[in-house]
């Protein structure tokens, strides 16, 4: 489990062909997070990825044909900055929301504009997904977890504050961009209880 609190911006060293699938190679800055332990789980750009090599700079995962079909992951070139964040320990702080970077589905940036000293971005989502996202609630886009200012058919508006621009991917983000989207699982059980109950 992740909180959406992204600990540092890596980059793309690699990413290998293996049969079907890929290995990526990630770095990141020495200290900015603790060298990862074989096993590990991190998350990169909200996708929750297995760390099978590391060292203090960088970490190698195995990427799935299933997570390369429904992920920005197999569009990402060698060198596109990455948002990381290792899994939460016992006794971590949530300060965002719980994720579990199992991504739901892929959106696109349709605007983005200067808010006072913040951002205020619009992303189109699948239409199949925005039943899950509500006004005031939680999303998280390419694994950074973001308040809801408005939703409007398959349009959901969020406010960038500075610190988060600056600590994130997301002040490079451009109109077209393509972010990867999980919906709070709240809503997904919820919905899973209303269907239970519907059916009994």
């Amino acid at each position: 489990m992740f909180s959406g609190i992204i600990k540092a911006v890596g980059r793309l060293l690699e990413s290998v062909p293996t049969g079907g699938d890929r290995r990526v190679v990630v770095g990141f800055p020495a200290g900015a997070i603790e060298r990862p332990e074989l096993g590990a789980s991190i998350a990169v750009n909200g996708v929750c990825l297995t760390v099978v090599d590391a060292a203090d700079d960088r970490f190698s995962a195995d990427v799935s044909s299933e997570t390369l079909a429904r992920t920005t992951l197999a569009a990402l070139a060698p060198g596109e900055p990455l948002n990381l964040e290792p899994a939460l320990r016992v006794g971590d702080p949530l300060d965002g929301h719980l994720v579990s970077g199992h991504v739901d589905g892929i959106g696109r940036v349709v605007s983005v504009a200067p808010a006072a000293r913040s951002l205020a971005i619009s992303i189109e989502l699948p239409p199949e997904l925005a039943r899950y996202v509500a006004r005031k609630g939680s999303v998280a886009v390419d694994g950074v977890s973001l308040t809801v200012n408005a939703i409007s058919g398959h349009t959901f508006d969020v406010n960038i504050v500075p610190h988060t621009r600056d600590a994130t991917i997301i002040g490079r983000y451009r109109v077209g961009t393509a972010v990867n989207i999980e919906v709070d699982m709240l809503a997904r059980y919820v919905e899973r209880m209303l269907d239970g109950r519907a059916t009994t």
